[in-house]
């Protein structure tokens, strides 16, 4: 039932976001790290031999790396006063390679350590929760640093979006950052020259 529900889950992010949806900082952050503390309290219990904490280990390493890489692949745009996401090809390809290593990793182990099954079924929301929270911390780096806006939660019957002062000033502070003592005064003197212009005119 899990393995159903969380196939379940990954088409959904996937139907999303092929067809690109606004930035939110809940999904993107809260619900993945939700997830990955239940999955790792499902599998705390069961991974305590060898086999099953070198194959947990390795499962969540694989699955920070292609969620860092998806979070890098996706195209990241301004839509309405807002960051807008939207999956590439590369994306799902990544999506594929991921549960193709878990599903891998999950064949191994049962050949390896018949005993140690049940941790591969149990260890995939934890897993899959971190991929998606690593993603979403990508993304979310990303639009910021991109000086676009992202929200917190949708407005539900036309009510407007959730925007979070805590998320702006980051957004403010990582854009202000970015911008070397170089490029504030060279923003400086074309200002000062566009003065004047304005005054000899």
């Amino acid at each position: 039932m899990e393995i159903v529900l969380m196939a379940a889950a990954v088409g959904y992010l996937l139907i999303r976001r092929v067809r690109g949806e606004p930035a939110q900082a809940k999904r993107m952050l809260i619900l993945p790290a939700v997830l990955s503390v239940i999955g790792l309290n499902d599998v705390s219990g069961q991974a305590h031999t060898p086999p099953s904490l070198v194959f947990l280990v390795a499962t969540a390493a694989a699955g920070i790396l292609l969620g860092a890489l998806r979070g890098a692949s996706v195209r990241i745009s301004h839509r309405d006063g807002l960051a807008f996401v939207r999956y590439t090809g590369i994306t799902v390809l990544l999506w594929v390679l991921n549960l193709a290593i878990k599903l891998g990793a999950d064949l191994a182990l049962h050949a390896i350590a018949r005993n140690d099954a049940g941790v591969a079924g149990n260890s995939l929301l934890f897993t899959l929760g971190l991929g998606i929270l690593t993603e979403g911390l990508v993304i979310f780096y990303r639009a910021l640093c991109s000086d676009h806006r992202v929200m917190l939660a949708p407005g539900q019957n036309g009510t407007p979006h959730q925007m979070s002062s805590f998320l702006d000033n980051l957004r403010h502070n990582l854009t202000d950052r970015g911008n070397t003592p170089h490029d504030r005064h060279a923003s400086e003197w074309d200002t000062h020259t566009h003065q004047l212009r304005n005054h000899r005119r």
